[in-house]
């Protein structure tokens, strides 16, 4: 009712008074405040782990003799690896509760508010989510400085003095993740202004084009081609361009087949399922693609990043160390030191992503899991369809993320490398640590499904 008087005016006035007002109207509530934290959680971690990459990556452009070439470019490579990983956690935290807010939001313009008003509500909230989290990111950083700082290269610690950003860089990256949580939020609201019965009752399911994967593996070509003719552009520079585009590119043509290949896998299983899990496991996938990838994209770029960074590793190991205090020894010790500290934040983010994404998968199905409870369908049936919906498509798209990875990087290296045992070891290692950890969080997110069922809203 208070949301209909709020709307009553809004034909005569669309002001930051009246959206404000209905922003905190459509806010309030217990489940709201469980939703609305989960955003701040991912923007809080996406600005803490972009400003300490970045803070690494540019404490080596510090430096200016032989090698420092060589350490600049593996900086961008690691940039390259988890740039994109970071700004999908980013955006998941902008689609979080998507479904709600669509919801909440299409009901208020069946009610006559106009489309500039809901735009207006969607990046005020957007963007106090976003601003909120990046603040709390900022405090995570600044406590993180120092013990990041004792990370030893070249023999001795960064240092925190180091890893300290100019504050204009550092606002730079509140505001990016501010604008990337409103072009994500306004994104969303397309079909909630074209239709927005549709979106309340349901009958708009997100489809999948499969033009996305031609174009994905025409994306993997093009950069196969670059890699393999990647000394042909001569300076440092160009070079380290190459691979920048070159592999963030991948990562990101990965983001683009992801929901894709998902989705026609789950087709396939939906017309050959036999039994309930299956058949509900296949249906909740094919309700939303994109959201089933964003539950096991973290681990895809872990798998995609394993490969490099066992290729590191391998090379280490068949590399003459020399003396131990030559630079060539230092460059080895911080090559591994490199690929330790890019598998540590890959896989916080893949726990950060996954812990995230679990808990908004079930409070956004919400509804859908209260009416399977009062139809009769038991707990444990309701698990495993979930679990299978996320562990199905898990251990397809982890293994096809780290072939992909082999395609890219086999014109830099050599197949023995490829399959050095360090490599093998290390691509394994990654599969079974991710696995392991979407495993955990379905298992964790389990009494959040029991708290839905027994919350009041379903009676």
């Amino acid at each position: 009712m208070s949301a209909a008087l709020a709307v009553a005016p809004l034909k005569q006035s669309t002001g930051l008074l009246t959206v404000t007002r209905l922003s905190w109207l459509t806010a309030r509530g217990g489940a709201s405040r469980s939703t609305l934290v989960l955003p701040v959680v991912a923007f809080a971690l996406t600005t803490a782990l972009l400003l300490i990459v970045l803070a690494g990556t540019l404490s080596f452009f510090r430096w200016d003799d032989l090698y420092a070439g060589t350490y600049q470019m593996l900086a961008i490579i690691a940039v390259a690896l988890l740039a994109v990983p970071l700004v999908a956690l980013g955006g998941s935290g902008a689609r979080l509760s998507a479904r709600r807010r669509d919801d909440k939001l299409s009901t208020l313009r069946l009610l006559g508010a106009t489309p500039a008003t809901v735009n207006s509500m969607t990046v005020l909230e957007s963007s106090a989510l976003a601003l909120t989290g990046a603040l709390a990111g900022i405090v995570l950083y600044l406590v993180l400085v120092p013990l990041v700082g004792l990370i030893p290269f070249r023999g001795e610690a960064l240092g925190a003095s180091a890893l300290w950003l100019n504050p204009l860089l550092v606002l730079a990256v509140v505001f990016g993740v501010m604008l990337l949580s409103a072009i994500s939020a306004v994104i969303g609201l397309r079909r909630v202004n074209i239709s927005p019965l549709g979106v309340r009752t349901r009958q708009n399911p997100p489809s999948v084009a499969w033009q996305r994967i031609v174009i994905g593996a025409a994306g993997v070509a093009v950069v196969y081609l670059l890699m393999s003719n990647v000394a042909a552009f001569g300076s440092w520079t160009a070079i380290s361009v190459v691979l920048l585009v070159g592999f963030g590119g991948v990562i990101g043509v990965l983001n683009l087949m992801g929901p894709a290949v998902i989705g026609m896998l789950a087709r396939r299983q939906w017309k050959r399922a036999k039994t309930p899990v299956r058949l509900l496991a296949s249906r909740q996938i094919l309700e939303s693609p994109k959201a089933a990838w964003r539950q096991v994209s973290g681990v895809a770029m872990t798998s995609f990043m394993a490969v490099f960074c066992g290729v590191g590793l391998a090379l280490v190991g068949q590399m003459n160390p020399g003396d131990a205090a030559s630079d060539e020894a230092y460059l080895m010790v911080d090559l591994r030191t490199g690929v330790i500290i890019t598998l540590v934040i890959s896989f916080l983010m893949v726990a950060c992503s996954v812990g995230v994404n679990q808990a908004s998968q079930v409070l956004d199905r919400a509804d859908v899991l209260v009416s399977m409870d009062r139809l009769g369908a038991p707990l444990s049936i309701m698990e495993a369809a979930r679990s299978r919906a996320v562990m199905s498509p898990l251990r397809i798209v982890s293994l096809g993320s780290a072939l992909i990875a082999a395609v890219v990087v086999f014109p830099l290296t050599a197949m023995s490398l490829l399959m050095n045992p360090a490599t093998v070891l290390m691509v394994l290692g990654c599969l079974a640590g991710g696995i392991s950890l979407v495993w955990l969080s379905l298992k964790a997110t389990t009494p959040v499904v029991s708290a839905v069922l027994r919350s009041p809203e379903r009676i």
